[in-house]
């Protein structure tokens, strides 16, 4: 497995290939509660990114890392300091360019890794996918498997499952597995669980995460969250994206 950020140029050239799988972590700058940094979906996304290309690795397929996107569409964290957002067009483009530059260079396999679950985030990321294969005639493929969509992985946590969560057990358990210094662990302990009918809020019309409930900008039990949990789901994530890889590129794997 290699992380593209810290290849020089030549190393690149013998790692890009026709047989090369890129993993593209998508995250987000979002707030996730008093006590997970804004940068945790970057983290989630990285974390399954980083073990999904060793298992690949592992399977004898060649695969690298890009550097993550940091940005997404965040328009559920309204009213939260910190929260950057990009328009859906800034998005698609963002994530069109990035496709076809891995083309350009012979990588026909592109997996994307979003630990940004927003309805309309994820609606961009499946658009591109299916426009590019309509233009790409063959020449390069990209997947987006989403976690996010039924039926989804019961090893994943029942708090996942239900799709009400936000900084809560699940995600928190990923930060301190993956970045442990950055979650504030004095404040973890202490927060109450919020439990809300989050999806349900918001098809009702509330506006965001403030308008569904989840006033301090997260919503589950961060304070049950463990690091060994979130090596688990962080596993499954992994294991989901090589499922993934696997569909469309079976020769890869013989």
């Amino acid at each position: 497995m290699t992380d593209l950020a810290k290849c020089t140029w030549p190393e690149a050239r013998a790692l890009f290939g026709p047989r090369t799988v890129a993993i593209v972590p998508v995250g987000a700058t979002e707030p996730h509660g008093p006590h997970l940094p804004l940068d945790t979906d970057v983290t989630i996304a990285r974390a399954q990114s980083l073990r999904g290309a060793e298992l690949l690795e592992a399977e004898g397929v060649p695969a690298v890392v890009l550097p993550p996107v940091c940005y997404g569409i965040t328009r559920l964290a309204e009213g939260f300091e910190g929260r950057i957002t990009l328009r859906p067009g800034t998005l698609w483009a963002l994530m069109e360019d990035l496709i076809e530059s891995l083309a350009e260079q012979g990588i026909r396999q592109a997996v994307i890794a979003s630990g940004h679950l927003e309805p309309e985030h994820l609606r961009i990321l499946h658009g591109v996918v299916l426009d590019h294969a309509v233009r790409a005639r063959g020449r390069a493929q990209a997947i987006f498997p989403d976690p996010s969509r039924p039926p989804r992985d019961p090893a994943l946590g029942e708090e996942f499952a239900a799709g009400d969560c936000h900084a809560g057990r699940f995600e928190s358990s990923i930060a301190l597995c993956a970045d442990p210094d950055s979650v504030r662990r004095e404040l973890l302990g202490e927060l109450p669980a919020v439990r809300l009918p989050l999806a349900e809020r918001l098809r009702e019309g509330a506006r965001g995460f403030a308008g569904a409930g989840a006033d301090q900008g997260y919503c589950g039990d961060p304070a049950a969250a463990s690091a060994p949990e979130g090596r688990v789901r962080i596993e499954r994530l992994a294991l989901g994206l090589v499922a993934a890889a696997r569909e469309p590129w079976p020769d890869l794997f013989s």
